[in-house]
């Protein structure tokens, strides 16, 4: 008992890329120029989409509700990826991998529901119009986030309990840079053939169930926007929904490429770098890619720039 209960005590070690101490300093930059950006790029979305009142919009709700999920993701891995980077400890206790493992599970399972439900906002303002305000109401859209919160949250609490509950029998050498579900089964002493099938029910569940709702309601989409007669119209359609199919492809196809694949079908280092993407890049390109290419938020945040300079000069 005393040996399967020491990794509670010492914590853990993360390797992460310390086989390449060389790459670590420019990773390091890479880390923190991203989370940077992370941090700028959707703290902006969500001044302008809060104070802009034509950006008071179902679409815009649940925008903030993404910026305000990617900058808690984030946060919770880049500082401790940042620490490791930096010097020659690279350890993590007990207690902040369960944080940290509780956190960005509950966070990463949002987002895979919230894209949907933003995926059913587009559906419903391209196809069903008319009855775009009384169906899409403020009600329904704060119910819909709630859900997507909740449904994360519940998730992290099963599987990360069910993760934690292995005996790691002293093994501490986490072989990542982050707590991650998959490193953590690695450790494991017993069999996990049960977690691993609960790993991939749970990534049918998040990871192609909602991707595939998210297809099938872009199809119905595609059919209306090219009904429109309007040439303005269809661009502008077109445009907007493009941003969020964006989002979706970069992030579920970043994950399902991570947790999907037997592990010794990729590299060692491959899941790692892997991992780095969707964690660190991903929440940096949704601002990015909503803003150049929604001409309503760049609108937005030339008023409050213009406004804030007007403001100064008087």
């Amino acid at each position: 008992m005393e040996k399967a209960n020491e990794s509670s005590l010492i914590g853990f070690v993360l390797l992460g890329f310390s086989d390449h101490p060389r790459l670590e300093a420019v990773l390091f930059v890479f880390v923190l120029l991203f989370y940077l950006l992370t941090l700028v790029g959707n703290i902006t979305i969500i001044i302008i989409s809060y104070l802009d009142p034509p950006l008071h919009i179902p679409m815009y709700f649940f925008l903030r509700n993404l910026s305000l999920l990617d900058i808690c993701f984030t946060t919770s891995l880049a500082p401790q990826t940042l620490v490791n980077l930096q010097g020659p400890e690279k350890t993590i206790t007990y207690g902040g991998c369960v944080v940290q493992l509780y956190i960005s599970l509950a966070l990463g399972s949002t987002e895979c529901i919230l894209l949907v439900v933003m995926a059913l906002d587009r559906y419903v303002a391209v196809c069903k119009p008319l009855h775009y305000v009384v169906i899409m109401n403020p009600r329904l859209c704060q119910q819909l986030a709630f859900i997507s919160w909740l449904s994360g949250l519940a998730n992290s609490l099963i599987h990360a309990t069910f993760t934690l509950q292995l005996p790691f029998c002293g093994n501490h050498r986490l072989d990542h840079f982050i707590c991650e579900v998959p490193a953590l089964l690695k450790l494991a002493c017993v069999d996990t053939t049960i977690n691993e099938l609960v790993l991939f029910v749970v990534s049918i569940l998040f990871l192609l169930i909602p991707p595939a709702l998210i297809l099938i309601s872009y199809g119905f989409i595609t059919q209306a926007v090219l009904r429109l007669k309007s040439v303005e119209a269809r661009h502008k359609a077109f445009s907007t929904c493009s941003s969020h199919l964006t989002v979706v492809i970069i992030f579920y196809g970043t994950i399902i490429y991570m947790y999907l694949q037997p592990s010794n079908s990729y590299a060692k280092d491959q899941g790692k770098f892997i991992s780095l993407f969707y964690t660190m890049v991903t929440p940096t390109l949704n601002p990015i890619i909503y803003t150049l290419r929604n001409k309503d938020v760049k609108d937005a945040l030339k008023k409050l720039l213009t406004g804030k300079l007007c403001s100064l000069q008087t």
